[in-house]
């Protein structure tokens, strides 16, 4: 079984978090003037639909890559819908476009890269969450 962990921590003199896996970051924090926030990163429902589209270019280009077939433009749109006290995402709407770099069909890899995504598959299964203090 693998495992993977990010850290993240509090910007100093904000109250936003940075996050960081290996060498990669990204800024959190809510919209300007909500709860403190400046605006200066992505929201949970934003981090959450880029989650879903990124896995899905990424997955695109691997069944490419598997399938001996290279792409060129890739477009994806992930629209995901927020309800409730607390609020949550109650679904989540991906339209996606992309093309061959020889012009043949993609459907085949979209197919596959569909059947694949890892983070389309886990928020299909749902997956248990424990929070606990350190």
């Amino acid at each position: 079984m693998a495992s993977m962990t990010v850290e993240l921590r509090n910007v100093e003199g904000t109250e936003a978090a940075i996050g960081w896996a290996g060498s990669h970051t990204v800024v959190v924090d809510r919209p300007e003037g909500k709860a403190g926030g400046r605006g200066l990163g992505f929201n949970g429902a934003q981090l959450l639909a880029l989650a879903l589209g990124g896995c899905f270019c990424n997955d695109l280009r691997y069944t490419a890559h598997q399938m001996g077939s290279a792409l060129g433009k890739i477009a994806v749109s992930v629209t995901v819908e927020l309800e409730g006290e607390p609020l949550l995402t109650t679904a989540a709407a991906m339209s996606v476009s992309c093309e061959t770099l020889d012009g043949s069909d993609p459907q085949a890899i979209f197919d596959r890269a569909k059947a694949i995504c890892m983070v389309a598959n886990t928020l299909k299964k749902g997956v248990p969450v424990e929070i606990r203090s350190a």
